[in-house]
C-alpha cells in the first residue's frame, strides 16, 4: 500500500486529507510540525509527500529546500497562495506539483495517484535497458530508436523526449511537466515543446497513434493498441 506523508500545521484539514486518502487505499501519517519532518523521513518509508507552505514553524519552501536532497519522493505543495512567483519558487527548490486551497477533494486524489503512478513508471523504466511499444523500441544505452527495425534519427533532445512520452505511457502530462523533466529547467520558452512534438511527429510513422494533444494542456504518449 502506497503512504503519504501529511505536513500541515492546521489538525482539521490534515485529518480530513488523510481520511480522503483512507478511502483510496492510501495510507497516511500526519505531522503537524515541520520541524519532525526530517526525523520522521529518516525513520519511515514514504511514497510522496503533500506539504503545506504556510506553516509558523518553517515554512514549506523552507522545510522543501532542506529535505529535498534527502529523499526522491514526490513532493506536492498544498498551499492558499496562488501567485506564479509563489510557483515557481516551490518549482526551483523542488517541488513537483501545487494543490491550491480551498482544494476538490477529487483533484487531491488524482494528482496524488498521477504522481504516484509517475514515481512507480520511473523506477521502474530506469531498470530496463529499452522501451518496446507498438513498433517503437528505445535503447537507453545506445541513444537508438527503432521502428518496425528501422532506426530513426532523432536529435538529442528529441530522443529524451520520446523516452520521456514513452516513460510514462497512458499519463497525461503538461507542457510544463514535460519542460521541467526533458529541459532540467523551470524556465524558457514553453513554446519549445510543442516545436519539438512536432518535430518528433514528423520522423515517427503513423505518429497520431501515438502521441496525443491534449488541448490547453500538454500530451499523452498512448500504450499499445492505442490504450489510453
Amino acid at each position: 500500500m502506497k503512504k503519504v506523508l501529511i505536513v500541515d500545521d492546521n489538525v482539521d484539514i490534515s485529518e480530513l486529507i488523510a481520511l480522503i486518502l483512507k478511502k483510496e487505499d492510501i495510507a497516511s501519517k500526519i505531522v503537524n510540525n515541520p520541524l519532525e519532518v526530517s526525523e520522521t523521513l529518516k525513520n519511515e518509508h514514504f511514497d510522496l509527500l503533500l506539504l503545506d507552505i504556510m506553516m509558523p514553524e518553517m515554512s514549506g519552501t523552507e522545510l522543501c529546500a532542506k529535505i529535498r536532497d534527502e529523499v526522491d519522493i514526490p513532493i506536492i505543495f498544498l498551499t492558499a497562495k496562488n501567485e506564479l512567483l509563489d510557483k515557481m519558487l516551490g518549482y526551483e527548490i523542488g517541488g513537483d506539483d501545487y494543490i491550491t486551497k480551498p482544494f476538490d477533494n477529487t483533484e487531491l486524489v488524482l494528482k496524488i495517484k498521477a504522481h504516484l503512478r509517475l514515481k512507480d513508471r520511473f523506477r521502474q523504466s530506469n531498470n530496463e535497458k529499452t522501451i518496446a511499444i507498438g513498433d517503437l523500441v528505445l535503447d537507453k544505452e545506445s541513444f537508438e530508436v527503432k521502428q518496425n527495425g528501422i532506426k530513426l534519427d532523432l536529435t538529442t533532445r528529441e530522443f529524451e523526449l520520446l523516452k520521456y512520452l514513452m516513460e510514462n505511457a497512458g499519463i497525461a502530462l503538461s507542457k510544463e511537466q514535460i519542460f521541467e523533466n526533458v529541459w532540467k529547467s523551470e524556465y524558457g520558452d514553453i513554446g519549445t515543446v510543442a516545436v519539438n512534438i512536432k518535430s518528433l511527429r514528423d520522423k515517427l510513422k503513423d505518429h497520431n497513434k501515438y502521441i496525443i494533444t491534449i488541448w490547453g494542456y500538454g500530451y499523452k504518449f498512448l500504450r499499445q493498441n492505442n490504450e489510453e
